[in-house]
């Protein structure tokens, strides 16, 4: 059985935002997005919390419309905000009851030679069983898998599951199976709460239950853990350590319940030696599938970008018995970018630009003898 993980970076649509020549271009505006978002939750807006709303709002383009080169403001029922004739902005709302809307950040579809090579990497890893991150939703992997893996002649996958996670840019965590491997039962973590009372996953870390053919079954927990991409360092170091911690304590519920078949993979955005990883890299026994004799990192140690040590950042844990099972693993990066002069690494003929690559991020995988 082949297991592999490939964060997609979307499939269809992706926050405009997200979706510039690099990541720095959006980063302004996305951290603005989730400041104001913090600030309109509150159940009252202070003076200040007013003040602190108009700023973030003519940042974003709002201050003369609803839409912002890449937020929507939606004022359904009330007011938020009010522009007076005169000029300027006015928040006409106490409190988060005081309107009934959203603040939305605006989709655009990703480059259609991007969405191929997304599909002709799904294709050729040949997974069995295929960990999706940052995926839109399941309707949108469902349709990928038709329209996009199909279209191209590529086998479909026979199963396909997502369930929508607390991250509003659509940048959900699913599943995908090839027939033979049925997604058996399955249990979201979504709400598991934090110290202080918030979810404690940027997105989900849903586990899901694959019957195997020899009777025995399959565990794989699907992780997105908080990125560094904005916010606050600090705090975002501190937040994948009690996802971290998090993801620990489920594993080890699984084991004490007598699973030994266990994978927790996916897009765990640090390295193997970083702190916030430490509970699951050194706090329990779950090996990386990078360690493994029969590994092939294709000469690079990384995963995202340009694959230097300090980008290995997807992942494939595996418990003793099923690290046991392994015969073959590797890096598969013919979708991903590989530089200019020289290339890194070979790619499909149809990515001749950056914003043709499939991803930023390389598909991992493994062959379990299972």
């Amino acid at each position: 059985m082949r297991l592999a993980s490939y964060n997609v970076e979307n499939l269809f649509n992706r926050a405009k935002a997200m979706n510039l020549e690099g990541w720095a271009d959006g980063k302004p505006a996305l951290e603005t997005f989730a400041k104001l978002n913090q600030l309109l939750g509150e159940p009252v807006y202070s003076p200040a919390d007013k003040a602190q709303m108009v700023s973030l709002l003519t940042e974003l383009g709002l201050a003369k419309s609803d839409t912002g080169p890449f937020v929507i403001l939606r004022q359904n029922k009330g007011s938020l905000v009010k522009r007076p004739k005169a000029g300027g902005l006015e928040i006409v709302a106490d409190g988060r009851t005081g309107w009934v809307g959203s603040l939305d950040l605006i989709q655009a579809p990703v480059d259609l030679e991007a969405m191929r090579n997304t599909a002709r990497v799904m294709i050729d890893l040949k997974a069995d069983v295929l960990a999706v991150v940052e995926a839109e939703s399941r309707p949108a992997l469902r349709d990928f898998n038709r329209e996009i893996i199909g279209g191209l002649g590529g086998p479909q996958f026979q199963h396909v599951m997502l369930i929508d996670g607390n991250d509003t840019r659509g940048i959900d965590v699913g599943l995908m199976t090839a027939a033979g491997y049925p997604i058996g039962p399955m249990r979201s973590h979504v709400d598991d709460p934090a110290a202080n009372g918030e979810p404690i996953f940027s997105r989900d870390c849903p586990q899901f239950q694959i019957p195997l053919p020899s009777g025995k079954r399959l565990i794989v927990l699907v992780n997105h853990l908080k990125s560094k991409g904005y916010g606050d360092l600090k705090a975002s170091a501190q937040r994948r350590l009690d996802q971290a911690k998090r993801v620990k304590a489920i594993y080890q519920e699984l084991v004490a319940l007598g699973e030994t078949y266990i994978a927790v993979v996916g897009d765990l955005n640090d390295t193997p030696d970083s702190a916030p990883l430490a509970p699951l890299l050194q706090e329990t026994d779950l090996k990386d599938a990078f360690v493994h004799p029969a590994f092939d990192d294709g000469g690079f140690p990384g995963t995202f970008g340009s694959c230097k040590a300090d980008n290995k950042i997807d992942y494939l844990l595996l418990s003793p018995a099923l690290f046991a099972t392994v015969s073959a693993g590797g890096v598969w990066r013919k979708g991903m970018w590989p530089g200019s002069k020289p290339k890194r690494w070979d790619v499909y003929p149809q990515l001749d630009k950056p914003e043709n690559a499939g991803s930023d991020h390389a598909a991992v995988w493994v062959d379990l003898d299972l």
